[in-house]
């Protein structure tokens, strides 16, 4: 199967096809990571400036300076997201995250140990950058959507940023996935109601929800409140009618959980929650 080199952005959070990612990027191996990609350069090909960066979840408020950089609009500026399973976001002592009891880590690979690639899951998702916007402090804004998932097959720590040796996941959809989906479906529209019941409010029910199983799959498993291990297994299910099964079995034991709390986080229905990284 045809393999592709890309940058690779761990976060603290796992991407699915269709979900949109917003980020805020103030680490300097990021921001070389968007200074490439915002140029339009095959950036897992090249080697830009020897600083190292980071970057972060977005963050409500943010206040761009300028318009975004657009090589090309037909071009994707793509790299892949994969969710750590072993180390941090940002590296200690970062730009705007100061910690005067450690000491300051250096380098692509900084936060994730000897071995980068053992720190992430092995599963991941290209994102593709539709807004790179820079601010007068040289850090980015940026929204992305989730587009194919891939398996990380290689980390490649040389350059200003990692970069991954990728392998695309076909999604295939296995027997009875639409059966399937309309099952999920009809839980997920209950787990919504409990969901609005325990904060107390009316449910919203903005655009129809798809009925194309892969999409319902993945827009299920975006919107749950789920931990990490439960999104990833969900994001590396074998086909797309073992992701709805698996989906069948966690709403309806979230929905029996929601009955006996007074109240449950909130989460949006295709976008990515807010984390620092």
């Amino acid at each position: 199967m045809t393999t592709a080199r890309l940058p690779l952005f761990p976060l603290n959070s796992v991407l699915f096809p269709g979900l949109v990612l917003p980020l805020n990027i103030f680490e300097e191996r990021y921001r070389a990571m968007m200074r490439d990609l915002s140029k339009g350069a095959d950036s897992g090909e090249s080697a830009p400036s020897p600083d190292q960066s980071a970057s972060s979840s977005s963050t409500s408020g943010a206040s761009p300076s300028s318009s975004p950089s657009s090589p090309s609009e037909d071009e994707p500026r793509r790299f892949v997201v994969v969710a750590i399973r072993d180390g941090h976001e940002v590296a200690t002592t970062a730009p705007g995250m100061p910690d005067s009891t450690t000491m300051a880590e250096r380098g692509p690979a900084a936060g994730f140990g000897p071995d980068p690639v053992q720190a992430f899951h092995r599963v991941g998702c290209i994102a593709d950058a539709a807004t790179i916007r820079e601010r007068e402090d040289g850090s980015y804004e940026v929204l992305a959507t989730g587009t194919t998932r891939v398996k990380i097959l290689s980390v490649d720590a040389s350059g200003p940023y990692l970069t991954a040796e990728v392998e695309e996941l076909p999604e295939e959809p296995g027997d009875d996935a639409g059966a399937l989906a309309e099952g999920v479906l009809r839980a997920f529209r209950n787990y919504q109601k409990r969901l609005a019941g325990a904060r107390e409010r009316s449910l919203t029910s903005g655009a129809e929800l798809p009925d194309e199983p892969s999409v319902v799959s993945y827009l299920v498993a975006a919107a749950t409140v789920l931990d990490i291990p439960a999104r990833q297994r969900l994001l590396q299910a074998p086909d797309t009618a073992s992701r709805l099964r698996e989906e069948l079995k966690l709403l309806r034991a979230e929905t029996a959980v929601i009955r006996h709390l007074p109240s449950v986080p909130a989460v949006d229905l295709t976008v990515a929650p807010t984390s620092p990284n």
